[in-house]
């Protein structure tokens, strides 16, 4: 069982009074990857949801081959937090390869429902026990050998839905989400349930508190993955244009789109697509394919992980030079090299804002959300044709793959955007078009589109010397120029992305920035330092270039502590870098094992950096500046 080398808080620990526990605990599900377990874990997961409770779902599995150990934690929290807890009180212990190191890695007081037809022995005596012969029971319970082995995970809800008090016909209402149309899937999983809640009814005395009570905090809510978040945004954003090629995480984003755009974007004549969506030979083909759209016109974007970007850099250099739009959806996960490509990071902030060689810097949005998925990933189109630059929208593996509640997404109500794109009739009027010339001081130029029939309209787009007439030109005046053109235009981008989140408190000295989804961990650790006698300010960091409202958050705070998901400190080198004056002044709170952040190790980190000390990664990197 994946587990964090930072000492258990007492807070977290399972009570071991008989007091109730209602509606606040975790659960973590360990069985084999490719055991149907990704159904029943969401069937679970929706069931607790359709009562009204908050819950949150983190999928932890493996890389490569079938077989091998995977995790699922599903966060139930009447308050609607939504991070990782670091202890789940309950425990389901389905994988006989990892059952063992499980078990010993429980916390005393946890709840341990196991298969004890796996021959293994429970050889502690502070746990509170239900074994369960499911290998049995899914015999009885599925007649047919060929579908025995994907409903033994769904006679494992069936327990858990007993022990818990979750009503068994939002599990048929989850089911019917989970299979659609398929009656006989539906019928098969059902009676799976039904099975293991009579088991469990005849078999089981419940020991634990753990309980759940149906809620109104959640009407109206769905699931949605941060990926076919973004994919929706993409469609409402206008994407013509999709060339990819797959890699973990980013690829069920575009297999997404592909689905959105077979249902929605038609041609109502023949039946086509009319988005054209190219699985391209390797990442370098794929971000060719979308300058080159975006050089035409299109709206033209891919998606990809942190190798994926490294392969792109010499293209994204070429668009930041010329001047080309596109947008780069990078789901980022742990690196370097090809990592831990199932585990999530903020790994390629640094990486993806200054991508290329010489000198680059490229806008970043960097959503929190999968209500921000959806609505940076229509922002990152306005912006790349408006700046004429490459756009990333940097969300995670965390975010990307796994399930948030969210409320419906509005329908968008603003035009597209298409920035500065001259037509016949302005070029008539205005009688002269030079291609780079910065005619409104903001850096950025004006374009044409091919197809544009004005004998002015052609200009020549290269990777190598150009002044304002797109002329080839080697003069250093010229680069010099250039240069400082595109860093105009970056500075004009500062009021374009994203502003920050802010929320102040006049009695707090302390600042903490967070970015991503090291959101909700910080907000749930917020609340647990107010409930400790210790006030913060919050700043939450949504895109780049930064404003001024981050210098002024930093200035106001005597201490400032950043939180980050990687090792080096990413995005505190970006802010170092854009404001000097504060390179000393962050005291960092870095998290990089590859599991989702949680709140209680940055409160501990914190904590131990008021008091002088040192806790988990940060004690690497001490701060600087204290």
């Amino acid at each position: 069982m994946p587990v964090d080398t930072m000492p258990t808080p007492a807070a977290a620990k399972a009570p071991s009074s008989g007091k109730p526990v209602i509606n606040d605990f975790s659960i973590q599900v360990a069985t084999a990857n490719g055991s149907g377990s990704q159904s029943s874990n969401n069937v679970l997961l929706r069931s607790i949801l359709q009562m009204g409770i908050p819950v949150s779902g983190k999928n932890l599995f493996p890389s490569n081959i079938q077989g091998l150990p995977t995790w699922f934690t599903i966060r139930v929290s009447k308050d609607g937090y939504i991070a990782r807890r670091k202890v789940s009180e309950i425990f389901v212990a389905m994988n006989e390869e990892t059952i063992d190191s499980d078990i010993t890695d429980l916390t005393p007081g946890n709840v341990l429902i196991w298969n004890s037809d796996l021959r293994r022995t429970v050889k502690r005596d502070d746990l509170i026990e239900y074994p369960v012969p499911f290998n049995k029971l899914s015999w009885e319970a599925c007649p047919d050998p060929k579908l025995r082995k994907l409903v033994t995970n769904m006679v494992y809800v069936g327990v858990v839905v007993h022990l818990l008090g979750i009503e068994i016909a939002e599990c048929e209402t989850a089911l019917k989400k989970q299979f659609k149309s398929k009656q006989k899937a539906i019928d098969l999983n059902l009676n799976a349930i039904k099975f293991g809640v009579d088991w469990a009814q005849k078999n089981l005395v419940k020991k634990d508190p753990y309980r759940v009570e149906r809620m109104n905090k959640t009407a109206g809510q769905i699931l949605i993955e941060g990926n076919t978040a973004a994919a929706i945004g993409a469609l409402m954003g206008g994407v013509t244009v999709c060339t990819w090629y797959p890699i973990t995480p980013s690829s069920s984003l575009v297999e997404s789109l592909i689905d959105l755009c077979r249902k929605y974007r038609k041609d109502p004549v023949t039946g086509k697509t009319t988005v054209a969506i190219v699985q391209a030979e390797d990442e370098l083909a794929s971000i060719g394919m979308v300058l080159g759209a975006g050089w035409a016109g299109a709206r033209s974007m891919t998606a990809t992980a942190g190798p994926g970007i490294s392969l792109m850099s010499e293209f994204v250099g070429l668009a930041y030079f010329a001047d080309v739009p596109g947008v780069i959806f990078d789901v980022q996960r742990v690196g370097p090299s090809t990592g831990l490509p199932t585990r999530t990071s903020q790994g390629d902030i640094l990486k993806a804002a200054t991508l290329s060689h010489g000198d680059t810097k490229h806008p970043m949005l960097i959503p929190a959300s999968v209500q921000e998925a959806y609505q940076f990933a229509q922002d990152a189109f306005d912006l790349a044709e408006q700046v004429q630059s490459v756009v990333f929208v940097m969300l995670d593996l965390d975010l990307g793959m796994n399930f948030w509640m969210s409320d419906p997404f509005p329908y968008p109500t603003k035009p597209l955007n298409r920035g500065k794109v001259l037509t016949k009739d302005d070029l008539d009027r205005l009688g002269k078009f030079e291609r780079y010339r910065d005619v409104d001081g903001d850096g950025i130029p004006y374009r044409t589109l091919p197809g544009n029939p004005h004998p002015l309209a052609p200009y020549f787009t290269r990777g190598s010397g150009h002044n304002e007439k797109a002329q080839y030109t080697e003069r250093p005046s010229d680069y010099r120029n250039l240069m400082n053109r595109l860093a105009k235009k970056f500075e004009t981008m500062r009021d374009m992305v994203p502003a920050p989140v802010i929320e102040a408190d006049p009695k707090a000295e302390i600042g903490i920035i967070a970015y991503g989804t090291s959101h909700w961990a910080t907000v749930e650790a917020r609340d647990q330092l107010r409930a400790q006698g210790v006030p913060t300010a919050y700043l939450r960091l949504r895109g780049y270039p930064f404003n001024s409202q981050v210098a002024e958050f930093i200035d106001k705070h005597p201490r400032l502590y950043l939180v980050e998901q990687n090792r080096d400190g990413q995005m505190q080198s970006l802010l170092s870098l854009d404001m000097p004056q504060y390179a000393t002044k962050f005291r960092p709170i870095r998290h990089y094992t590859g599991n989702t952040l949680d709140a209680a190790f940055i409160v501990e980190n914190l904590r131990a950096q008021e008091k002088g000390g040192h806790l988990g990664e940060t004690q690497w990197f001490g701060p600087r500046g204290h």
